[in-house]
């Protein structure tokens, strides 16, 4: 039985992740003026890649808080940290690109490539940042 001994804290971790994943999507989608969803549903590439790379730049910090961390209250403020620091990216793209959001629209990927590579950018230094 040693080998499920870990278990519980495996579900604990992984419940606490998507939580996350789940609490940051519901955010984004809600920052974002456009209707990203109908738009990535209707082909829209650029909504795609941008959304692509937000999810990933904080899914990226996430993964190093559940590995670096010693409980799950630690991970859970680790977490929100992550969350922050895209919401300052994403603060930050919208500052960078005056009409971000109708660029996204219009299906312009070069925006959209900058706002993921930002969005990811934010997350990799966010990640090596909590290794502590």
């Amino acid at each position: 039985m040693t080998y499920l001994q870990g278990l519980p804290a495996f579900a604990g971790y992984f419940a606490i992740g998507l939580g996350y994943v789940a609490l940051f999507l519901a955010l984004y989608l809600q920052l974002t003026p456009h209707r990203e969803l109908q738009l990535i549903r209707d082909g829209n590439l650029a909504a795609a890649t941008a959304l692509a790379g937000a999810l990933l730049g904080f899914c990226l910090p996430l993964a190093s808080a559940m590995a670096h961390s010693v409980s799950t209250l630690d991970l859970a403020l680790w977490g929100a940290v992550a969350l922050l620091a895209q919401a300052i990216a994403h603060g930050l793209v919208r500052w960078l690109l005056p009409g971000f959001p109708a660029r996204i629209e219009r299906g312009e990927q070069s925006a959209a490539v900058l706002s993921a590579t930002l969005h990811l950018s934010v997350g990799l230094i966010n990640a090596a940042a909590m290794t502590y």
